[in-house]
């Protein structure tokens, strides 16, 4: 039976057991093979648990029949290929299982294995210890696969459970985990594991900090200096470049100018990547290797077929196809290792959110409370607030009382508002979170563009940006079904159309004088129809203000019609 069929029995056993509820004649056999004293078969009970794990909806009936106490001992088997199997298992369970999950995992002491498996392979990582099996004559470092599984479990079950985290802490693991970083420029998918653990486990961790000495900086600025262009190695330098912002406050301060400055120029290069050229790319990429596989594969079985066709009758035996042998014996392959391609795009699109996220970061200060932020955002101040944080000069919007003098510096060095979003990305979004279901999300969008178009108003050569704006916003003052996105979208084009000739220039392209005019008794009649009884007092405040607000701007907007330019 190949791979392919025996997930198709796999999915059909799941569906019969999710319809009958009799999960127990499907999962007791695997947990009792766990226990049998042949490593063939213990593997290979680890690796139908792990398809298994895959379905959401099987993990209760598995975490009810306690099978991380199960699993957990096979982490330190005798077995290369057990711990490797086993480890994936709990790997799988930990990323499907979610939060609740990862407790139970914590509670039922998987960290006392995996910790000592972890610190077990970082003592023999340098000891090159390989497979005994091969396949097609390569060998397998167990011993780095078995690292690799390990610490994605870390990663998983650190980033869910806090006791999880100060175990890790107590532990010691960060020399171990460190040690495994340093096989980066032989094994990037270990490195990049490594990686997404130590971004995890640095994040808002303090007890930590006193462990990243001068040695361990070493390890992470030699893999931030790593030349190689692939898109794994991309997103390797930017979750390292994560992490030592995450670690920021153990850089003397002579030296974080030029660390902030570091982190941001990996950033830059991840941002300024096309994207969807690359999945264009590696699309053409696939289908040309594929195509040569498939002809290398026909002339290997002519070959093959005529070689057969003079055997003698005494060398009868029949071969076995080398596929068929690879696929029969790959039973703890969980990923497609063929599919490289996708794997470079879906690093490269990882890198630019991660590179992203972090970013925000850099820019949210931590000083103010929740509520002042609010109290800005939605008060009369912010418009100030939004005008003075926008630099003439360079086109940014930053905000000065967020950003400290290196990191502005280094945005500025490494233009990094230029390269997070284009405007057609922007419509994009918005065009998506347009579709969204909750008002409030709703109202968001219509909010980002109000702000993103007043500040590009006071640029120049933005007129056409700000006619893709007008449009959207209003069609969602015209099509919207709640009046409170409706009028949202109103009062962000009143922001976008307020002021500058790019604005007035827009506004004359999309007619928006006469649009506005013709909507006007339109939103009025909306507001009586509908307003008794279906909003809040405070929500119908706020849409007799907008109601204002639009008789307002068609009267400005008519003088500036009259005014001659």
């Amino acid at each position: 039976m190949n791979s392919l069929d025996q997930a198709e029995v796999i999915l059909i056993v799941v569906s019969v057991c999710t319809a009958t509820g009799a999960w127990n004649w499907l999962i007791d056999p695997e947990t009792q093979k766990l226990q049998d004293p042949s490593a063939e078969v213990r593997e290979y009970a680890c690796a139908s648990i792990s398809k298994l794990l895959q379905q959401k909806h099987v993990i209760p009936a598995f975490v009810q029949r306690d099978v991380v106490r199960c699993l957990g001992p096979l982490l330190m088997d005798h077995s290369l290929a057990v711990r490797e199997t086993a480890a994936g298992a709990l790997r799988n369970l930990s990323a499907c299982g979610g939060f609740d999950v990862c407790d139970d995992m914590v509670t039922n002491d998987i960290m006392t294995p995996l910790v000592a498996l972890l610190k077990e392979c970082s003592t023999g990582l340098d000891a090159n210890l390989l497979s005994p099996k091969k396949c097609r004559g390569i060998n397998k470092n167990y011993i780095e696969d078995i690292a690799n599984e390990a610490i994605n479990l870390l990663w998983n079950i650190c980033e869910c459970n806090n006791t999880a985290l100060y175990i890790f802490n107590k532990e010691g693991c960060l020399e171990a985990v460190l040690h495994y970083m340093k096989k980066f420029a032989t094994n990037v998918d270990l490195a990049i594991s490594v990686a997404n653990c130590l971004q995890a486990v640095t994040e808002d961790n303090p007890d930590l900090l006193s462990s990243f000495n001068a040695s361990a900086q070493q390890i992470l600025e030699t893999v931030m200096l790593c030349p190689e262009s692939t898109m794994k190695h991309i997103l390797l330098r930017t979750l390292i470049a994560g992490t030592i912002w995450n670690i920021k406050d153990t850089i003397p301060p002579g030296s974080l100018g030029s660390t902030v400055n570091a982190i941001l120029k990996i950033f830059s290069e991840s941002l300024a990547i096309d994207a969807g050229e690359t999945i264009i790319h590696m699309n053409e990429a696939e289908k040309t290797r594929l195509k040569l596989a498939v002809e290398a594969e026909t002339e290997e079985n002519m070959s093959d077929t005529t070689e057969n066709c003079v055997l003698s009758e005494d060398d009868n035996m029949e071969d076995i196809p080398k596929g068929i042998l690879r696929r029969e014996n790959d039973v703890s392959d969980l990923l497609p290792s063929d599919k490289w391609e996708l794997k470079e795009v879906t690093a490269l699109l990882t890198a630019q959110q991660t590179a992203l996220e972090i970013i925000v970061n850099m820019c949210c200060s931590e000083d103010p409370s929740d509520d002042e932020w609010e109290a800005l955002s939605s008060s009369d101040e912010s418009d100030l607030f939004m005008e003075n944080s926008y630099n003439e000069g360079s086109g940014l919007l930053l905000s000065p009382l967020c950003l400290s003098d290196e990191v502005n510096s280094a945005f500025l060095n490494n233009l990094i508002p230029k390269k997070c979003m284009t405007p057609e990305q922007l419509l994009a979004l918005c065009e998506a979170g347009i579709q969204s279901s909750n008002a409030s999300v709703r109202v968001n969008v219509v909010s980002i563009l109000g702000i993103s178009g007043s500040v590009l108003a006071k640029e120049q050569d933005t007129a056409e940006t700000l006619k893709m704006i007008g449009k959207f916003l209003l069609e969602v003052a015209m099509k919207e079904s709640s009046l409170v996105v409706a009028g949202e979208a109103l009062d962000a084009l009143f922001d976008v159309f307020a002021d500058g000739k790019e604005a007035e220039e827009a506004a004359l392209q999309i007619k928006l004088l006469p649009t506005l005019k013709e909507f006007q008794p339109v939103f009025r009649m909306r507001m009586r129809k509908e307003g008794k009884g279906q909003y809040s007092t405070d929500q119908l405040c706020v849409l007799d203000n907008v109601k204002m607000n639009l008789r307002r701007f068609i009267a400005y907007q008519e003088t500036l019609g009259k005014t001659p330019t």
